[in-house]
């Protein structure tokens, strides 16, 4: 089989290996579509915090079982799957309390092990999660989905409140329309103009082109009369966007923080204790997350198809990222193509 290895920063190479045997409580999956999110450019970049080399990408697939035991999840050969790629150890603190999503020795795939973008990879069937008769294409986008979902119900948004989500990439977008779902007023704020004039095709009830110095600023005091917005979600990964949120929050106002970043922000700490801001870091997301928001894809409250922008075959990876290092700003989700 052929997988894709980043070797370094800038070095994409198409390499082969053997199919994997799946061993007992494992299945193998043959992969269909894979999600480049901003933790692939950043190994790609060089810039990820958490990364190594080298490294196989892919954590947002789609795929099909190919070979698969008894399991008491009504899996069966053929069926078109997703699974949760965090890989928890099951017995730190964090996991005897259930959160295994910010597991303390969590390892995702394609970041601190190696994922899923080769032809054949091998899941723990206790992560895998049916697609529901999902489309391939859809159903690589459950996870990104996710990662938003999870950080927005971080915030308990409550039905009429005002959000604003900086960043249009897109686990941005998907947290406006998480946030859209959970009856918020949604704006979302970016330095792209074309990133924001596709975000107003999906949905939310403006955008904010923070183009200058005070824009930002002067936006907020317009949009909610010099109060603040009552959540406020950093989904760039800068320190610059991190203080804005700070900022832009009202007194008592949630900041939720889903963005990675190896930037350091030296700031006023002072204004946390001020406006009494509850600030919530996001990562990761729940099994539960998951089977509700396929369930939520399918029932079409949560439409996620229009932010793919482009796919790619496999073989055309190196130039997939080429491209989102250059032109990220005119793009959104970029799939490749396996099958």
């Amino acid at each position: 089989m052929k997988y894709i290895s980043i070797n370094g920063p800038y070095e994409v190479e198409i390499k082969e290996t053997a199919i994997q045997e799946p061993k007992e409580g494992e299945a193998l999956l043959k992969m269909l579509y894979g999600g480049i999110c901003g933790t692939d450019l950043s190994i790609y970049r060089g810039k990820f915090a958490y990364g190594s080399y080298p490294r196989i990408p892919g954590h947002e697939f789609s795929a099909e079982i190919v070979k698969i035991g008894k399991n008491d999840r009504g899996l069966k050969e053929g069926m078109l799957v997703t699974a949760n790629p965090y890989m928890n150890c099951g017995s730190c603190y964090s996991c005897q309390r259930g959160l295994v999503n910010c597991c303390m020795h969590n390892e995702t795939m394609g970041a601190q092990r190696d994922g899923s973008y080769g032809e054949f990879f091998v899941m723990p069937i206790e992560r895998i999660y049916d697609g529901k008769g999902l489309p391939a294409k859809t159903l690589a986008l459950i996870e990104p989905l996710c990662i938003s979902f999870h950080g927005t119900r971080r915030a308990s948004i409550k039905p009429g409140e005002k959000v604003l989500v900086i960043g249009s990439g897109t686990i941005g977008i998907l947290a406006a329309l998480s946030a859209k779902y959970f009856g918020a007023e949604v704006y979302v704020s970016d330095i792209a103009a074309e990133r924001l004039k596709h975000a107003e095709t999906l949905g939310v009830d403006g955008t904010i082109l923070n183009d200058s110095d005070h824009a930002l600023a002067d936006a907020v005091d317009r949009i909610t009369g010099g109060n603040g917005f009552d959540v406020a979600i950093e989904a760039v990964g800068l320190a610059a966007t991190f203080q804005s949120c700070i900022d832009a929050a009202a007194f008592g106002g949630r900041v939720v923080l889903i963005g990675i970043s190896k930037q350091h922000l030296d700031f006023d700490f002072t204004v946390i204790q001020k406006k009494e801001l509850n600030v919530y870091g996001s990562r990761n997301a729940l099994k539960e997350e998951f089977l509700t928001l396929i369930d939520l894809v399918k029932e079409g409250r949560i439409n996620v198809e229009k932010v793919v922008s482009k796919i790619y075959l496999f073989q055309e990876a190196g130039e997939a990222l080429a491209e989102l290092d250059k032109n990220g700003g005119g793009l959104l989700k970029v799939l490749l193509k396996f099958d």
